[in-house]
């Protein structure tokens, strides 16, 4: 009974213990009701400060002060170890961006750094470069408690209504102040000006359409259209099945290119995107493959005397619609800001086709110079 009893009081402690601990973390937490006048700078009162909890523990506090257009940014975060930003978009998008990034160091000494986000690529994040200008005050970075505070005051020579803006975050501290890649993102559309946010993400943001025009893109006119090529060059000594295979193959490659053209004029709008080249490329390449199904239904006869300027026609406009659309690919890739993986599959697909086709190429070449009487091969 005495056993009992004491057990129950072990319990009992352990209870009254984590209860505390988690009243003690809990306390430690920000929220829009937290006092910070004990560790920031009189200049960021936050009694004058509005505040919106925008992601997972992130929290935006702002004030926008049009007699001088100066925009008060602090934003907190649970924090670990790693880096936290909120970033300035013209559409919404990483590239293009310019970003204020906040982190402790392994020596607890903390950093705040200004980055233009050129590229996706890591040499393309350019430390102290980036479109916001700075004022006078100087940005801070605070550990206190579990969380980290950025604060930082720009200007903004243009409308804050409808900003969009990045926050993102990763576990990992920059080396030498170059960023690690982020570990998660969302792109919000802010309203600077009053207290409203509407978030692209899930909803609103086109990304499952970005995903799917990419998707498209490099199965059509990185793949079908590319196999069915080949089939038609290479295996011409199947008759009639090489004719049936390409014929199936080019126009659901067609069919499934087309889609991702519309969808990337949709995205294109949604985003009111200013990458005119790659939608002029996109254009140009889908008049290219129509070409190739209007000139499908014209075909002459292999008796007739054009039939061998439609064959030209026909070879070189489709080897310049797969060349247009591989490069075209790979622009879509680097301005849209596919992660790695995506890069990593589209470049294994291309390098694997032009292996192939090289191998292929040789045993052609190699077969027709055992042919001595027959003609030169047709291209």
């Amino acid at each position: 009974m005495a056993m009992s009893l004491n057990n129950h009081h072990s319990v009992g402690v352990v209870l009254i213990f984590l209860c505390g601990l988690i009243q003690a973390v809990h306390s430690q937490m920000d929220s829009c009701g937290s006092d910070l006048s004990m560790f920031l700078p009189a200049t960021f009162n936050t009694s004058e400060l509005r505040c919106k909890p925008v992601w997972k523990s992130f929290i935006l506090r702002y004030n926008y002060q049009s007699e001088d257009d100066t925009l008060n940014i602090i934003l907190s975060a649970v924090y670990t170890s790693g880096w936290i930003g909120i970033g300035f978009s013209p559409d919404g998008l990483m590239v293009g961006s310019s970003a204020m990034i906040g982190w402790i160091d392994s020596t607890g000494k903390a950093y705040i750094k200004q980055y233009y986000l050129k590229g996706t690529a890591q040499s393309e994040v350019i430390v102290n470069k980036g479109k916001l200008m700075e004022t006078k005050v100087s940005p801070r970075v605070v550990l206190y408690g579990v969380n980290i505070y950025l604060a930082f005051q720009v200007k903004f020579f243009e409308s804050v209504k409808d900003q969009s803006v990045l926050f993102a975050y990763s576990t990992e501290a920059p080396n030498g102040f170059r960023l690690s890649e982020h570990e998660d993102k969302i792109s919000l559309s802010f309203d600077f000006s009053s207290s409203s946010t509407s978030s692209y993400s899930p909803s609103s943001y086109p990304h499952k359409l970005k995903k799917n025009h990419g998707a498209m893109a490099m199965i059509g006119w990185g793949v079908l259209l590319p196999i069915g090529a080949i089939i038609a060059r290479y295996l011409r000594h199947k008759d009639p099945l090489w004719y049936h295979l390409h014929l199936a193959i080019q126009f659901l490659g067609y069919i499934i290119g087309l889609t991702a053209i519309v969808a990337g004029i949709s995205l294109y709008d949604k985003l009111n995107s200013d990458f005119r080249s790659h939608k002029s490329l996109g254009i140009f390449i889908l008049v290219l493959g129509s070409l190739q199904v209007i000139a499908f239904f014209i075909r002459p006869d292999k008796e007739s005397k054009i039939r061998k300027y439609w064959n030209w026609y026909h070879h070189w406009l489709g080897r310049l619609a797969l060349f247009v659309a591989a490069i075209n690919i790979a622009l879509g890739l680097h301005i849209g800001g596919a992660s790695n993986s995506w890069k990593l599959v589209y470049g294994i697909l291309l390098s694997g086709l032009l292996i192939f086709v090289s191998v292929l190429e040789i045993l052609l070449w190699t077969r027709w110079s055992r042919k001595t009487i027959s003609p030169s091969p047709s291209f």
